[in-house]
């Protein structure tokens, strides 16, 4: 029996909440939308009432995690109450903690060959909404010389370009001597960047 009608929005929460939970519990290709309208309890033409297709549901769970990224950031840049050092340290962190989700890493059931592309868009769409902020952490750290920086966005390129490549470490799964290497490796190369002494920064994930 379909449900009552209810808030749009939460419908779409219930629905996205369901799929997520198992699209990690039994992977993304072996979950039909017939098995999620049934764990919702909703009748199967409600799931297209909101989304047309299930890619264009990933996509939706993309941009619900990237908007909750986004307003962490945002809160972290704009505080007047961190350092300017800490508010580097903080986003790293932000970007780290997000893609370490409860159910396991941030949709980690579309890093295979078939879904790279929606992986892709992720980390594209991340680096585009952390780019601005951390410009702009730059270049106040730069103008307060808080940071020893000639090119602001020649070194906000450069690291995200580092957290990246630290990031796709995890979704490779590299052994964990490895990673916190790279991790402390990491650490150094934007301490390095923006002119900070060695052990300032604390990326904590």
């Amino acid at each position: 029996m379909s449900r009552p009608p209810q808030d749009p929005q939460i419908r779409i929460n219930e629905i996205l909440d369901v799929a997520e939970t198992m699209f990690y519990e039994r992977g993304y290709q072996p979950t039909m939308i017939s098995d999620i309208v049934k764990k919702v309890g909703v009748a199967q033409g409600t799931f297209y009432y909101y989304f047309s297709s299930k890619e264009e549901l990933v996509e939706a769970l993309i941009n619900r995690h990237l908007s909750k990224f986004l307003t962490a950031i945002d809160a972290v840049a704009n505080s007047t109450e961190i350092s300017l050092p800490r508010k580097i340290e903080l986003m790293a962190n932000i970007m780290l903690a997000t893609i370490h989700g409860k159910q396991g890493l941030l949709l980690e059931f579309l890093y295979n060959d078939q879904y790279l592309h929606l992986m892709d868009k992720v980390f594209r769409q991340a680096k585009k909404l952390l780019a601005p902020y951390l410009l702009l952490v730059i270049n106040e750290g730069a103008s307060k010389h808080v940071f020893s920086v000639s090119y602001p966005r020649a070194v906000s390129n450069s690291i995200m370009s580092i957290i990246q490549c630290y990031v796709e470490a995890i979704y490779e799964k590299e052994e964990p001597d490895i990673l916190e290497y790279q991790k402390k490796f990491a650490k150094r190369l934007i301490e390095n960047a923006l002119g900070l002494p060695e052990g300032e920064l604390h990326i904590l994930i």
